[in-house]
């Protein structure tokens, strides 16, 4: 295992900008040893940043990212870690749900929409 990874390895690895690592390292979210002006991240950085990924993918704000892994780092721990993600999975699932939900209406109410014009179109001796 490396001790070390620079900026530009895991920016390319993770297909993300400097300026985003910089922005997760000045959320707190990831801490790199400072040699001068250079970052380098250790191999626990690279595990976070390998989570805050899969985090931004899942839907999760910042915020809540920040949130599970500060759980981590302090009491309860795992533990605690995992039931929380287990609670902003459920979460997460009921607001796709709903999204779902919402878009299903408005592909009906356009499928309605259309269905009136084409009925009138007819009505006016217009083909389609």
């Amino acid at each position: 295992m490396r001790e070390f990874y620079t900026i530009t390895e895991l920016t390319r690895e993770f297909g993300v900008s400097t300026r985003t690592l910089r922005f997760y390292e000045d959320e707190g979210l990831v801490m790199p040893v400072r040699r001068g002006r250079t970052r380098l991240f250790r191999p626990a950085d690279r595990h976070l940043i390998k989570q805050i990924m899969r985090g931004k993918r899942l839907g999760f704000s910042i915020n809540e990212i920040r949130e599970i892994i500060q759980m981590y780092r302090e009491p309860p721990g795992e533990v605690g870690q995992l039931k929380l993600m287990i609670k902003r999975i459920e979460e997460k699932r009921e607001d796709l749900r709903q999204k779902r939900r919402d878009l299903e209406e408005t592909l009906s109410e356009l499928d309605g929409a259309e269905e009136a014009c084409v009925e009138r179109l007819a009505e006016l001796g217009v083909n389609t």
